[in-house]
Parts: structure tokens; sequence; C-alpha cells
């Protein structure tokens, strides 16, 4: 009998390429949604081995009953499902009341090791940070901080990781975290995602100048490798890992897009003309790659990104040549297009 694992928020865009990875390997995989039907987890059903090896459950966060029956007999849980926006009203309570029933869940079912996919807002949130040094599992966001700068998913996601840690170690379990940046490449889910619409913006024109601000990324693949590898390296318990390729400058994001797709109105041009560049945080990314991630370079993620976008029908392709004769008209206006309902995933 294969080995169980359940992935909550198993459609989302991280989340599809888990489990993906795990049916690969032989795993069994439950996949929790708020719906066990939702259309949105169709794409799902494609994977090779999901007939056979794939149960899609119907759990509420809010219900540690649920939970509870999903985490029955399985080695391991990677939880992933969250509300991803900053309306205070709406994702505070079940951000950290959520990750604190998972948790609690998941120590009740008796599971070998609980991942928690973060992120990288439980950590570079504080003022009081020196800049020139790397964010590693010590780092913690000030959630003073957050609150001042209305930065209410970093504040959640900060409490609700800080409650895990607290709750795991009385609860004797096995706990990792996972903290991804900004995650991009191919998309497997039919909704469009939260950091996919990070460069959007920027192919169709939508944008006219980019922001002075430096994020880091990484790959969605080699996110959904980290997940799957910390969940299964026996001694990876107990630590936190940051996901991260590099970090590049929105500027630096808008040259290599323009170079691998000079067909689109890319922005060249900074909306702050008169700071200099701002530097983005630094960080180590040393623990995963101690566990064998080979981290993909950002022209290949991005390459795919964008291609993604265009076979999904978000973003409509271009001819090189057309452009090339009309460049200034290009420039100057954005894309017409006509996107299909862009579907937002909040995992």
């Amino acid at each position: 009998m294969a080995v169980s694992v359940c992935v909550t928020g198993a459609g989302g865009f991280i989340g599809s390429w888990i489990v993906k990875l795990l049916l690969d390997r032989g795993f069994a995989v439950r996949g929790t949604s708020r719906r066990a039907d939702d259309p949105k987890n169709a794409h799902l059903w494609g994977l090779d081995g999901a007939a056979e090896r794939l149960a899609m459950l119907q759990v509420d966060l809010l219900d540690r009953a649920s939970l509870r029956a999903a985490f029955d007999g399985c080695d391991g849980v990677i939880h992933l499902a969250s509300p991803m926006h900053d309306n205070p009203e709406e994702i505070i309570e079940p951000i950290i009341a959520g990750t604190r029933n998972v948790v609690e869940a998941a120590a009740d079912a008796g599971v070998r090791r609980l991942v928690i996919s973060s992120t990288i807002g439980t950590m570079y949130m504080n003022p009081h940070r020196d800049p020139n040094a790397p964010l590693d599992e010590s780092s913690w966001s000030d959630l003073e901080y957050c609150k001042k700068t209305k930065n209410w998913y970093c504040y959640a996601k900060t409490i609700a990781e800080q409650s895990a840690w607290e709750t795991a170690r009385a609860r004797g379990l096995d706990l990792a975290v996972v903290i991804p940046v900004v995650v991009l490449g191919e998309l497997m889910q039919p909704s469009m995602n939260t950091s996919t619409l990070h460069i959007l913006k920027y192919l169709t024109g939508k944008a006219k100048e980019y922001v002075n601000e430096s994020h880091a990324y990484v790959h969605v693949k080699d996110a959904a490798e980290a997940h799957v590898r910390v969940l299964e390296a026996p001694g990876a318990g107990g630590r936190r890992y940051v996901c991260a390729e590099r970090t590049l400058h929105r500027g630096e994001l808008c040259r290599i897009l323009s170079e691998l797709f000079p067909e689109y109105p890319i922005p060249t041009r900074c909306k702050d003309d008169v700071n200099p560049p701002k530097k983005g945080y630094k960080f180590t990314n040393q623990p995963l790659k101690d566990l064998g991630i080979r981290f993909t370079p950002v022209h290949e993620y991005l390459f795919e990104a964008v291609k993604s976008l265009q076979e999904k029908g978000f973003l409509p392709k271009v001819s090189v040549t057309k452009v090339k004769k009309n460049v200034t008209q290009r420039r100057s206006s954005p894309l017409q297009m006509s996107p299909p309902p862009m579907l937002i995933s909040k995992l």
C-alpha cells in the first residue's frame, strides 16, 4: 500500500506541483479543498497516478474535526491552504486559527512530520534588522511594524507560524517550515494566482512604470520540490527553510522580461526617479541546497511563466515582426485584449 500524504490547498499554484511530485514518486495523496468537487481542482485528475492514488476531500480549516479525518492514517501533511490578501477582517483569524487547527489535528493523527508553507513576510518585515545580514531561520518580522504598515497578511502569517512552533513543541510533533518568496513558473491550475499577477501587469501594458522595490524569486517547481524533500528527508524536521533563488530589483525583472519577450510593452522607467534603486534583503538558501535542491535560474522560470500565460489565454501572443514595424505605438499603449475571467487563487 502506498504511503499517504495529505496536502491542504492541493489545487493551488504550488500545491498542484506538490501533488504531481508526490504522485510521480508513488505516494497516495489526499488533497483538501473547501469543496471536494470544486472545478478549480479538475486539472489534478489529469496527473499520472491520480486515478489510482489521489483523493480530494472537503475540509474547513476552522473545523478541526474535518482536518483530523483528512490526516488520519497519513504519514505526513503539507499545509499550504491560506487566504492571501490584506483585508484584516477576512484573513487574520482564518490564517491563525486555521494553522493552529492543522498543527493540533496533525498531532492528534500521529503524522510523522508536518510541513507548513509560510512566507518570506514572516522574516523581513522588521525595521531593526541588519540589512547586510542574510535572512535565516532566526529572522522574524516585527508584529508592531506589520500593523503600522498595514501588512496584515505578514502579520497573521507571523503569528500563525510562531504559534505553530510553540504548539508543535508542546505536542511533540515533528514540524518543518518552508518559506517561499515570489513564486513564478508554469501554471497548472486554471485560475490566476497572486504571484503571477506580479509579472502579468508588466506584459499587458497595464503598468507603465515599475516601482522602486526589490524582491526575491523562485521557480514554482523548485518550491514544490523543497516542500517534498523537507517532508521526506529523515533529519529535516525542526527548522525553517528559506526557498529563494535570487533577489532582483523590479527594473532588472523588467529588463529580463523585455529580453525574453520584446514584443510586449514592458516598462523601462521607474516611478521613483529620485532615489537610488532599493536593495532587496539578503538570504541563505544553503539548507535547501544541502537537501539536494538545485535552483533553476531566473531566465528559465520567467520564460516558462510567460509561455504559460499565453497558453492559458491570460496573455495574447504578439508577432515580433509586427511589433518591430510599430514599436512606438506598442510602447505607448497597452495591449488590447479580452482575457478569460481572471479567478484569483487564494492557495
